[in-house]
């Protein structure tokens, strides 16, 4: 089987010639022999295309790397996914500044509605070769913005009228270029059979970006009608990048982000309330186009995962079985037939403790009971830079012995 039959066919929850195995790449940095050289100089650190709206890198990662990570992989057996994100803007009659106060990044956005201000803290912390960077301006999707922010774009029922304009569809500028990118895509896919995989949905991540967890969940169970605005805007703004991505093609599966909505933050009633009915309209969509839906999810799947499987979600990222509350049998018996699931290994709690008898240990656990149907073998939820390639070789290696 080519690389994206066996990844269908995994989530078809379909016979596969072997288990799929795959490593999402967040900075990790390779042996020397897989790697490539850029202008002479040997690309040390992996990454994935899905971070480029959201993060801040330390060294240049294109579409070019995207293919050569990918032949990198398979080069030793493994299937690897190209992850493709989605562009905005904002609207043409909004006004930035940006300033400083001090170790405050400050910006105000000048709306025909009125100022959105943000003000984020600017730490000194050094940052270990190959992680990504705190930007030096605020920038309104950032995970480094969460415990550094001073003020959240958003908080009140009247910032509303006012995010709509930084979350506007991409200039025709931007949409050819993607254009231009996907079709370049699609040739690389349809020549080396390569799954290739959509991120325009932010859902409760998004939400979470622009106001805050605190403020975010104070609001679901105090404010209904205000954060039931704040839920729509972020699913307008969501559908939108979705269906432009849809009709553009090429991709085989949208994700929806999932990281934020998980039980640290929410009870399921609330998840229920706030997450699930947009999630289903979603997924609904996205099976109309004939694309599938995958939803990530870290922590709580043991608690959430019917509510995944009635909204019809047809891959679940990422199932940690050594650091989540799962009896990983139980969970089998719970999703066999009804959604595929991903993960199995643990990067914090296995892999980076460079122990490759406890690595082989807990891949033939996994793999001996979740079998060769509705899994992919992964780690959860990325490879760091500071994850050991030997490790990642000793999962490699049991995974082959196993098969």
């Amino acid at each position: 089987m080519k690389s994206k039959d066996r990844i269908l066919a995994a989530i078809n929850k379909e016979e596969v010639d072997h288990v799929p195995i795959y490593f999402p790449c967040f900075g990790f940095s390779p042996p020397e022999y897989l790697r490539w050289k850029r202008e002479g100089k040997d690309v040390k650190y992996w990454y994935t295309m899905r971070l480029e709206h959201i993060h801040t890198l330390p060294q240049r990662w294109d579409l070019q790397d995207d293919f050569e990570r990918v032949k990198a992989w398979r080069s030793l057996g493994v299937d690897d996914i190209l992850d493709v994100s989605f562009p905005w803007d904002i609207h043409p009659d909004v006004k930035i500044k940006d300033w400083r106060e001090g170790d405050l990044l400050c910006r105000v956005y000048e709306t025909p509605e009125g100022e959105v201000i943000q003000k984020v803290r600017k730490t000194s912390e050094e940052i270990p070769p190959g992680w990504v960077i705190q930007p030096d301006k605020p920038a309104l999707f950032e995970d480094f913005n969460l415990p550094r922010s001073v003020k959240f774009p958003l908080s009140e029922k009247e910032d509303v009228p006012k995010l709509r304009y930084l979350l506007q569809g991409p200039r025709k500028e931007k949409i050819e270029e993607y254009m231009e990118r996907m079709a370049v895509i699609k040739d690389f896919s349809s020549k080396n059979g390569v799954f290739v995989q959509g991120w325009p949905i932010f859902g409760m991540d998004g939400v979470v970006w622009l106001m805050g967890i605190e403020r975010a969940v104070i609001a679901a169970m105090m404010e209904p009608d205000f954060f039931q605005e704040v839920i729509d805007l972020v699913y307008e703004f969501d559908l939108m990048r979705m269906e432009m991505m849809l009709e553009i093609g090429g991709v085989d599966m949208v994700v929806q982000r999932g990281w934020y909505s998980s039980t640290d933050f929410w009870s399921p009633k609330l998840f229920r309330e706030w997450v699930s009915p947009n999630l289903k309209k979603l997924v609904k969509i996205a099976h109309e186009k004939g694309v599938k839906f995958g939803y990530v999810m870290t922590t709580g799947v043991n608690v959430l995962i019917e509510d995944l499987i009635e909204a019809g979600v047809d891959l679940l990222y990422f199932v940690d079985p050594q650091g989540d509350d799962i009896n990983l049998e139980e969970f089998k018996e719970k999703v066999k037939g009804k959604i595929t699931v991903c993960g199995g290994i643990s990067t914090s709690l296995v892999l980076n403790r460079m122990d490759r008898k406890k690595v082989k240990e807990e891949v033939e656990k996994v793999l001996g009971i979740m079998g060769k149907q509705g899994f992919i073998l992964s780690c959860v939820d990325a490879l760091f830079p500071d994850t050991p390639w030997e490790s990642v070789e000793a999962m490699v290696d049991a995974w082959r012995k196993w098969e």
